[in-house]
Formats: structure tokens, sequence, C-alpha cells
């Protein structure tokens, strides 16, 4: 009677296991590798006669900053400001996404909505980052000591 019941046991367990399986029928899920990077957003920004290039970052105000842009560079007269960066006022506001932040040279930043800030030196403060100089060769001779006047545009 033992074995009747242990042999009840196998045979069942054996065929709920089998119950639950696949049964090759259905199509095998084909691997997509994910996307690893996104295409940069990039920008020419013109400071005097000299070039430079930007990759964007990927937030709302870089997203709105690049859509102004597409109509027509955006030109702005840039104030020193503190022997550390330009700042110059953009005329309509962007969305915000401050956070406190430490830039460096070559930052491009926005504050209080609708600034732009380039930096060429380095400070903390409360910021939504716009994006980032790629090489700062000639960056700061390019700002030089007071006003300037900078292009941006689409790259």
């Amino acid at each position: 009677m033992r074995r009747a019941i242990i042999l009840a046991c196998s045979l069942l367990l054996m065929f709920s296991s089998t119950a639950c399986g696949e049964d090759g029928n259905e199509p095998e899920s084909a691997s997509v590798p994910a996307q690893e990077e996104s295409e940069t957003m990039q920008m020419k920004v013109q400071a005097g006669d000299a070039t430079f290039f930007a990759a964007l970052e990927e937030n709302t105000a870089a997203k709105a900053f690049l859509e102004l842009m597409k109509d027509a560079p955006v030109v702005l007269r840039m104030s020193d400001y503190s022997g550390f960066e330009k700042v110059g006022s953009l005329g309509i506001s962007l969305p915000e996404n401050d956070s406190q932040t430490t830039a460096e040279s070559g930052d491009i930043v926005l504050y209080n909505g609708n600034q732009i800030v380039i930096f060429y030196g380095t400070n903390s403060w409360s910021y939504t980052r716009l994006g980032k100089i790629d090489d700062l060769t000639g960056w700061t001779e390019a700002l030089g000591t007071g006003d300037v006047t900078v292009t941006f545009s689409v790259n």
C-alpha cells in the first residue's frame, strides 16, 4: 500500500510539472539590444570671431533652447559678472530644473529661467544645466574681459 501511495504521488508530481512547461509553439522573443546612448544634441556657440561647439544636456530647458535656436540663432549681449562668468538676458523664460551645482569653465546654464550664463571660471549656485563646450581651447580669450556678443545656433 505504501508503494502505491509513493507511486501515485510521483506520477502526480511528474504530470503536474510537465503541464506547466513550454509547448514549443510560442515564438522566442528576439533580444533587441538597448540603445546605449541617444544621439547627443549639439549647438554652435560663437563668441566674437571664435566658434565653439557644445553638447546639450538632456532636459526640458535644453530642448526648449534648441527649439528656440531652430527658429533663428539666439544672439545675446553678455556682460562679465564677478570675473568667472558672462550673463545675458534671453528675453523669454525657459523651463527650469534648478539644482545646486558647481559650474566650471565651458558650462552653459540657465539662471532664473531667463538668463543664459556661460562660465570661464568656477561658481557654485542653483542652475539648470544647458550644455558644455566640447573643446575649451581659446575659450577664455574669446570671451575677453568686458561685454561680448555671443551667438547660439543649431549645429
